[in-house]
């Protein structure tokens, strides 16, 4: 067995102050048990928690360890600004006019840090493909759940837009994709000929065939928490699985990319299904569907709306000067980026 880093410990003059400041960088909580004038504050951002402990020295000299950080959703220079508004300072600008390099800056008691370029500004530069990750499963699961939501019907018996199946059913079904990818990812040799062997059958004839169903007695949050649940644990599988992994689908053997593009896919499609038969809007975000797109989908015109692509390419929606499509496939199979 080997060791696992449990935090980043950075020695400060206050703890509590300087776990607020990066608590803003990160966009994750100073923990519940620490308050103002303690002598440690954790905050527990994903893929590195930080751990600051107030000491009497003073800083003295340049860092002989720095944290790197990617802006997510902003670009490298947008995340700097931000930065200086909270209240870094411009340490060295190593910034290129390519749009390569990054930026040094120092958090309030000096402590330095790197701004690169995001993942979306990297594929641009490299002329590469952007992967689908772990966190794109969770925000597609956490847009569909705050989406469905906010729906006042009561009775979701009603049809899921252009589907055969209910709203509730439909849920279900979603739920249980997500569920069926994640424990594809699951046992130490995973099968390339057949699925894990659940047991899966319709709950009535003519409905999607399933092993997850939701208890109705717990109401329609009570559904939406087990598309939650059932998303959190593709998301953990992709996250923690090696990318070398393979696994059978029906549609060719995949990574663990693949399998969170899936179940990205079926989580945008089935929410558009199911807010068809609510009379919801939901329109999720480009860049996530150009992703999905370029991973599962990669003959898929790339001169449209994208997500008004992924519709057509499920066969949802019509395109100018395209055929209808009415019998589609993803393409399963690893790609190279």
């Amino acid at each position: 067995m080997t060791s696992l880093v449990q935090h980043v410990t950075i020695d400060c003059a206050d703890a509590y102050e300087l776990a607020l400041f990066w608590a803003e960088v990160l966009g994750s909580p100073v923990s519940d048990d620490d308050a103002p004038g303690d002598p440690e504050a954790l905050v527990e951002a994903p893929g590195a928690a930080l751990l600051f402990i107030t000491v009497p020295e003073p800083k003295s000299g340049k860092n002989r360890i720095h944290l790197d950080i990617r802006p997510e959703r902003r670009t490298r220079d947008e995340e700097v600004e931000r930065l200086l508004a909270l209240g870094a300072t411009l340490v060295a600008d190593h910034r290129k006019p390519d749009g390569r390099g990054w930026a040094t800056l120092a958090d309030p008691e000096g402590n330095e840090f790197c701004v690169e370029c995001g993942a979306a500004e990297r594929a641009a530069l490299t002329g590469t493909r952007l992967p689908v990750t772990a966190d794109d499963v969770t925000l597609a699961v956490r847009l569909a759940v705050d989406t469905l939501t906010a729906s006042p019907v009561v009775d979701w018996r009603v049809p899921a837009g252009s589907l055969t199946w209910d709203c509730w059913e439909t849920v279900e079904h979603l739920s249980d994709d997500l569920f069926a990818y994640a424990v594809q990812l699951g046992p130490r040799r995973p099968s390339l000929e057949t699925e894990v062997p659940y047991r899966w059958a319709p709950d009535r004839e003519g409905g999607p065939s399933n092993s997850i169903f939701a208890n109705p007695e717990a109401g329609t949050a009570g559904l939406l928490q087990t598309l939650e649940a059932s998303g959190a644990l593709l998301t953990a599988m992709v996250r923690t699985a090696s990318p070398d992994l393979r696994s059978y689908h029906s549609y060719g053997v995949s990574d663990p990319e693949g399998f969170a593009a899936m179940g990205i896919v079926e989580t945008l499609v089935h929410t558009h299904d199911v807010a068809a038969g609510l009379s919801l809007s939901w329109a999720p975000p480009r860049d996530l569907c150009d992703r999905v797109l370029a991973r599962l989908f990669p003959d898929a015109p790339d001169d449209e709306d994208r997500w008004t692509v992924l519709l057509w390419s499920t066969g949802r929606a019509d395109l100018p000067g395209r055929d209808r499509v009415t019998s589609w496939r993803w393409h399963g199979a690893p790609l190279e980026r």
